[in-house]
């Protein structure tokens, strides 16, 4: 591999990141679900108001990979986080280092950022990446579940009375 270069997202690369995100459903057997627009993902990474940020590996000129991440709390430690949502590296280019570069890029921010943690989830069949993810130092949590609410469980939540006291 020739040089690889680890920069940040800008306006022009939403297009791109957006068909990575695409990739990524694809091979997670998840594409049904990406509902989301080029638009929206421009409007969360450069609106008035971000809410995620995104960095590209390119090799030869050519977008191989990304992770697209947030902040986020920890209250035990009361000291912020990072949380990936999505990390990439197109099939063609993996065993390569360059998930690993991604993966450390985000590291130097948190660290930059003085984080308490660095955070992603794993799909628990993946066992490629949850070796990868050991292979680099990462813990993976055996005792914790996500928790989601989507779709119409989303309003109807938001729409559920208390009792105030």
């Amino acid at each position: 591999m020739n040089k690889l270069k680890i920069r940040p997202a800008t306006p022009t690369d939403v297009p791109v990141l957006f068909e990575l995100i695409q990739a990524l459903a694809e091979y997670e057997k998840l594409s049904h679900l990406v509902t989301g627009t080029v638009d929206a993902l421009q409007d969360h990474l450069f609106g008035a108001k971000p809410y995620i940020e995104a960095i590209l590996a390119e090799s030869e000129g050519q977008t191989v990979g990304f992770a697209l991440f947030f902040s986020n709390y920890s209250t035990f430690l009361t000291l912020p986080g990072i949380y990936i949502e999505d990390l990439f590296v197109r099939p063609e280019f993996r065993r390569q280092g360059i998930g690993k570069a991604l993966l450390t890029y985000v590291a130097q921010l948190a660290v930059e950022r003085d984080c308490g943690r660095l955070e992603w989830s794993v799909l628990d069949w993946n066992e490629p990446a949850i070796a990868f993810y050991r292979r680099l130092g990462a813990t993976v949590l055996p005792d914790w579940r996500i928790c989601r609410v989507t779709g119409d469980a989303l309003p109807q939540l938001a729409t559920q009375t208390f009792k105030k006291l």
